[in-house]
């Protein structure tokens, strides 16, 4: 177990580096963050020649991996770190100097367990991408087919175990000085980070979110995922097709080969509102790095190491939101807040939804290159504070990549109007989900489910409350099929419960049908 002492060591040294970059200004000067973290601040400074304008993610690059990984996380915390910091965070480049490549043989060889040459027909010495984690190299397998070959870099998951090790153990001794700094809730920021990371250094997972995201984006036809080759992927190694094409970045390159670059902003914003929304499973990594345009014109997206996830009723209440600031709904939005419980109850409804109108109003009917769901998020997050609204751990991943799904859009067709593109979709997305055929269908779902557990509940009934006298009666038998039923004695008293039970259930359910 890691010492108190070598902690603080690692926080001085990197909060050191911080200093020299001068991202540690916005903590000292901020009249909430604890005395304590303001003293360890003003000694990591000690000394130090502290720019003028803080150069955020140049310090997180500086000091290493894991700290990269981390800075892309609080780039999703604007209330935490700043809108500043947060916009700087953004611009992290996940990017290293790629590993000689005897090293990389020897990985591959040993995670695979064959020779290279049994495995590839070629593979390009040179990679053609080099992160924090891994590094990728093109290659072509024995049967003739073009790959990209993602490797582990060695000992990388030991460094990673050792850094979050200090981060979490600096957390939990943030959120215990109260206050401010407990309501930000640290320590979810860093299990966050740990459980991001920890599917980011098993690429057989990555592998299978890629599979999964392909699977429900199948009727998607503007849209590919590279297929997995599962013989040649592993923990270390994960070998996927190769794709050719146009870095989504380069727009004079995407209008010369002929695609229509408002088109593109379009398909990609509604691409995504189809992940989260309708799939609630979607890539949280959208950076320009990571999409490209193929020559057939659909948008091709790699990397998929980090991976959000929304069960079906924090997607109901995120489009009823979204869907409510589209339409100047406010009071709908701020009771849907109420209802998540994202704001505690001793709150007023009416105030909240005159807050949310300051921040919605200004947005409605302006392109991106106005105003922004960058500037509407630091503004939703500007009105946490004063309505006590906690961290919503599933909504963190969501607002990161939105921002950058917008940043890309923007790049793309600078006159895009967020609000427009996305209405329709959400909309519709909302009309079938609360729609009365979408309840019709709950309905029959729950009361199924409800009937299927009466026999056991008639069965424990009776365990409970035993006849009078006698010996206890032994256990009944099990429910008998009902292809098969025939008439017993006393069927009708032991069973006559479900009967009732499910004549009451169909009465429930004419009720919701009509």
């Amino acid at each position: 177990m890691t010492s108190h002492v070598t902690h603080l060591w690692r926080l001085l040294k990197w909060g050191r580096i911080l200093a020299r970059h001068g991202a540690l200004m916005g903590i000292e000067r901020d009249v909430n963050t604890p005395a304590p973290v303001r003293r360890l601040v003003r000694i990591a400074r000690l000394g130090a020649r502290v720019p003028k304008q803080p150069r955020y993610a140049e310090a997180f690059q500086a000091i290493g991996p894991a700290a990269i990984k981390l800075g892309q996380t609080l780039a999703t915390r604007p209330d935490l770190v700043g809108e500043a910091a947060a916009r700087d965070l953004l611009t992290l480049q996940d990017a290293l100097p790629p590993l000689p490549f005897p090293a990389i043989r020897a990985a591959v060889e040993s995670a695979l367990g064959q020779p290279l040459e049994a495995l590839y027909a070629r593979f390009d010495e040179v990679a053609v991408g080099a992160a924090s984690i891994a590094q990728v190299h093109r290659a072509q397998t024995t049967d003739g087919r073009d790959v990209a070959v993602k490797v582990l870099r060695p000992g990388i998951t030991e460094q990673f175990a050792r850094d979050i090790a200090t981060y979490e153990w600096a957390a939990a001794h943030l959120e215990q000085l109260g206050g401010e700094a407990k309501r930000l809730r640290p320590r979810l920021v860093i299990a966050n980070l740990k459980r991001w990371t920890a599917r980011e250094l098993d690429l057989r997972r990555e592998a299978a979110s890629s599979s999964e995201l392909a699977e429900a984006m199948a009727a998607e036809a503007g849209y590919v995922v590279p297929e997995i080759d599962w013989d040649r992927t592993t923990g270390k190694v994960m070998t996927m097709a190769w794709i050719d094409g146009i870095k989504i970045s380069d727009r004079e390159a995407i209008i010369a080969a002929g695609h229509d670059p408002k088109a593109l902003a379009a398909r990609l914003v509604n691409t995504f509102l189809r992940q989260a929304i309708a799939e609630g499973f979607f890539h949280a990594d959208m950076h320009q790095g990571n999409l490209f345009v193929t020559p057939d014109g659909r948008i091709a997206a790699i990397d998929f190491g980090i991976m959000g996830r929304i069960n079906r009723q924090a997607r109901l209440w995120l489009a009823e939101i979204l869907y409510g600031l589209i339409t100047g709904n406010y009071r709908r939005v701020a009771e849907i807040h109420f209802e998540a419980q994202y704001v505690p109850a001793h709150h007023d409804v009416a105030e909240f939804a005159t807050a949310l109108r300051a921040v919605g109003e200004p947005m409605r009917g302006k392109p991106v290159k106005e105003l922004s769901v960058g500037q509407m998020l630091d503004g939703l997050f500007a009105i946490t504070r004063d309505f006590d609204m906690e961290t919503q751990p599933h909504l963190l991943l969501l607002q990161k990549t939105m921002v950058m799904v917008e940043g890309v859009a923007t790049a793309l067709d600078p006159d895009i109007n967020m609000w427009e593109t996305s209405g329709p979709y959400v909309s519709a997305w909302l009309r079938d989900e609360l729609g009365p055929e979408a309840k019709v269908a709950d309905a029959l779902v729950d009361n199924w489910r409800t009937l299927m557990r009466l026999p056991d509940l008639v069965r424990r009934i009776e365990d409970r409350y035993p006849a009078p006298g006698g010996a206890p009666p032994p256990p009944p038998p099990p429910l008998p099929d009902v292809r098969l039923m025939t008439w017993q004695p006393g069927w009708f008293v032991r069973y006559g419960a479900v009967a009732l039970g499910a004549a009451a259930i169909g009465a429930g359910l004419m009720r919701a049908v009509g």
